[in-house]
């Protein structure tokens, strides 16, 4: 084959396609999964300071550093396996070892992210997991031992929220309340089947990390939302005023024009303010769904599935979210519409102060065509005049020796060159029209 240049690209986006490969978890486990976002601008944060906090711990051990630039981090901390991954708004780590303690979700499980380390993080906890991972309590049949299981279960987590599944085909049982122990932790435990590979094992522990990540990252969208939820009603209401204020009689255009741009740019504020954050509610939200779709979850013992218990708790909260969205795009369309109208009501009223404008011009324009009439009348007059005097003089002379003096001299004068004046006058006019 010919060379060919390759599109700058391609190795990068190829790679992303394997980027972030699930860790290898044994059976039986332990692990503990933190996830921190900064409290603000997450998406525009420095990355450096992420990588910078991933070095501070793998120092600790005397571990290699990850490329730079890199996105996700594979290590071994001491007996603990660590997976580091970059995202978007936060940073995750998952650490996990064999073996389980004597007690169930020991929170010295999160022993392997020491305590001054972590007042180090550069952001705030968004989630924290502690996982419990062991074989299937089987029969002497080797079926599973449900009275077993079920105790496990009653003594773990609050049966009011408990959410239990069948994933995989038989692969596993997963459940979790989906509430925060005293140690601060979401517990969930993962019972493997023994025909199970220690890789699949490594994915459902990720996607249970990626379902508990996301819904609490889109759940930020609904405290966004119920803050937006009373600013919009405040606006609404001094929309609806500045409405009724348009249609009263009398009313300035300048005040509810200077009243409205008000209310627009508070709500471009908040638009701008919480675009983002419902963006991101929405993708998080379809990340949720698709990652218990992965699972292929079926019911176990009559329990709630994840699905269902998303339904109940979790899609509520998601509408929320949305209807707020919904509502923050009609209100910006009903203050467009609102400047429109008042737009339309300006432009109204100056075409009628141009209409009596026009009026007003139409009679002056007729005043002055009066006054112009007169005063050539009166020129006529004055021009007539002095005409006469200047040409009964010149014609006096020669009247004399016929016996006519000035008096008929000037009468027979008087007609002839007032005709001729007012004759030339049109003419003028004429020429200048």
């Amino acid at each position: 084959m010919p060379p060919i240049d390759d599109h700058p690209l391609r190795y990068a986006l190829t790679n992303e396609l394997h980027a972030r490969p699930a860790p290898v978890i044994p059976v039986p486990a332990t692990a503990a999964f933190l996830a921190v976002k900064p409290e603000r601008d997450a998406a525009a944060r420095d990355r450096g300071s992420d990588r910078d906090h991933l070095t501070a711990l793998l120092d600790r051990h005397g571990v290699g550093h990850p490329a730079p630039g890199a996105t996700h981090h594979t290590a071994t901390l001491g007996r603990f396996g660590l997976k580091w991954e970059n995202h978007t708004e936060f940073t995750t780590w998952i650490a996990f070892a064999e073996g389980t303690a004597k007690r169930a979700f020991d929170a010295d499980a999160f022993g392997v992210f020491p305590p001054d380390w972590l007042a180090m993080a550069p952001g705030l906890r968004v989630t924290s997991i502690l996982f419990q991972i062991e074989h299937l309590p089987l029969t002497t049949r080797k079926a599973v031992d449900e009275r077993a299981l079920r105790a496990r279960l009653d003594d773990w987590f609050v049966g009011e929220s408990l959410a239990a599944v069948s994933v995989l085909d038989g692969a596993a049982v997963v459940a979790s309340d989906f509430r925060i122990d005293p140690a601060g932790h979401v517990r969930m435990a993962i019972f493997v089947h023994p025909d199970t590979g220690f890789r699949r094992v490594g994915r459902i522990v990720q996607r249970l990390c990626e379902i508990e990540t996301y819904k609490s990252m889109s759940m930020l969208g609904l405290a966004r939302a119920r803050r937006v939820s009373v600013d919009l009603g405040q606006l609404d209401q001094r929309l609806a005023a500045l409405v009724g204020d348009m249609a009263a009689p009398g009313a300035r255009a300048e005040t509810t024009l200077d009243a409205l741009m008000q209310v627009s740019a508070e709500l471009e504020r908040l638009e701008a303010g919480a675009s983002f954050r419902f963006g991101a509610t929405r993708a998080y939200e379809a990340i949720v769904h698709d990652r218990i779709s992965v699972l292929r979850e079926e019911r176990f013992e009559g329990r709630q599935t994840l699905a269902e218990f998303m339904r109940r708790r979790y899609d509520p909260a998601m509408r929320t979210v949305k209807a707020a969205e919904s509502r923050l795009a009609v209100l910006s369309d009903r203050a467009m519409r609102v400047g429109r109208l008042l737009s339309t009501q300006v432009e109204v009223a100056r075409s009628a102060q141009n209409q009596a404008v026009l009026q007003s011009m139409d009679k002056r324009a007729d005043l002055q065509l009066r006054l112009q009439r007169t005063v050539e009348g009166l020129s006529v007059v004055a021009i007539s005049y002095y005409a006469v005097g200047l040409a009964s003089n010149l014609v006096l002379p020669f009247a004399e020796p016929f016996g006519i003096g000035k008096p008929g001299v000037m009468a027979i004068l008087t007609p002839v060159l007032i005709g001729a004046v007012w004759w030339a006058l049109r003419r003028i006019r004429g020429r200048l029209h």
